[in-house]
């Protein structure tokens, strides 16, 4: 009984931006649903938008928060966050969802039934992005930042854009430090759950697309643009240390030509002294800014050096077997070698070598 009096009870948190009547619509259906308590976030709409935001409080009852000019949905959602920690103190977290009608209010009520059953998880409404009703540009967005999420970090969700969120309090509290003021708070939150070894539980949702979607405020090219610079950092480092590699290794090559040590090859000692030097810079850069691992030197660096030592004896293994078989510069059969062992290590390092992270 408590608890059915809860689900009416979780707070509704709807960011809005220059909305239309599809907001009003959607809180009409809410209050008939019976939800009580819904907070508006207005994130610098202007005047022209006013009226909407005063019928929301006027005739729905809503808490509407504002913000003097635009400042983006991630920070209209932490505003909306901060207040609802202050005054739904007793409430065991709340649900996002979008003001262009994309959520009807069933499914809004699955993920509120989803988080009462999940009190220490992500609940995520997630949408089916297949057939002809769902616009090019949210169907490849979507698509695209799943597979690179996939690999990057290790989280698997069908739906990374979804709006529909359901946030535990716990989770709503630490969400007030994590960095994005637009849509790429959204990617933040998701990266925390990782860190924060926080469950997500997927939900389900009726995909609902109104006028194609051209409402939305979110810009499939300049927003995945803002997503993917959080993945750069990964990137950067990984490359610019394949960089310092492959230019030691080709230093190395030219001044140790032809000469060999028993059945030690030129070619293995400068992979080896290559990829020594380009491991601690690696080393260095992956602990303070790709991973920013809370962990001790004495905890990762060993599991570093165990994955640098497999890496470098796959590479000079494979690079000298390869050699005379196909000829040539030995940087071009290097590059090859090690572009299938950079994808390998990446995912390495992300599970084992900094699964502490911050």
């Amino acid at each position: 009984m408590e608890q059915d009096k809860t689900r009416w009870e979780i707070p509704i948190i709807i960011p809005s931006y220059e909305p239309d009547d599809k907001l009003l619509g959607l809180l009409k259906k809410l209050k008939e649903t019976g939800f009580k308590n819904i907070v508006v976030v207005d994130d610098g709409s202007g005047e022209k938008f006013t009226h909407f935001f005063r019928e929301a409080e006027e005739t729905y009852g809503c808490r509407v928060l504002h913000h003097a000019v635009n400042q983006g949905k991630g920070r209209a959602l932490k505003t909306a966050f901060n207040y609802c920690l202050q005054v739904f103190k007793e409430m065991p977290g709340a649900i996002t969802a979008d003001s262009d009608g994309q959520h009807s209010p069933e499914c809004i009520l699955a993920c509120v039934d989803a988080m009462l059953a999940n009190p220490d998880a992500l609940i995520l409404g997630c949408r089916c992005f297949e057939g002809d009703h769902v616009p090019a540009r949210s169907e490849f967005g979507n698509k695209c930042t799943r597979i690179v999420m996939r690999y990057l970090t290790g989280i698997t969700v069908s739906d990374t854009q979804t709006g529909l969120r359901g946030i535990p309090a716990f989770f709503m509290e630490q969400l007030l430090k994590v960095k994005g003021e637009r849509f790429e708070f959204e990617t933040n939150m998701l990266l925390e759950t990782k860190s924060r070894k926080i469950p997500i539980v997927e939900v389900p949702i009726r995909t609902i697309y109104i006028e194609d979607n051209k409402t939305s405020h979110f810009n499939p090219i300049k927003d995945s643009i803002k997503i993917y610079l959080i993945f750069g950092k990964f990137l950067f480092s990984s490359l610019s240390s394949s960089v310092v590699d492959l230019a030691l290794f080709s230093l190395f090559c030219f001044l140790l030509k032809d000469r060999q040590w028993g059945g030690i090859t030129y070619i293995m000692v400068a992979t080896v002294l290559a990829r020594i030097l380009s491991a601690l810079y690696n080393y260095a850069l992956n602990l303070k800014v790709v991973f920013q691992s809370e962990g001790s030197i004495r905890s990762t660096l060993p599991r570093y050096v165990l994955l640098a030592v497999v890496q470098m004896s796959l590479s000079a293994l494979l690079v000298g077997y390869l050699y005379p078989l196909v000829g040539g510069a030995e940087v071009l059969v290097k590059i090859p070698v090690d572009v299938l062992l950079f994808f390998l290590s990446f995912v390495i390092q992300r599970e084992f070598v900094y699964s502490d992270r911050k």
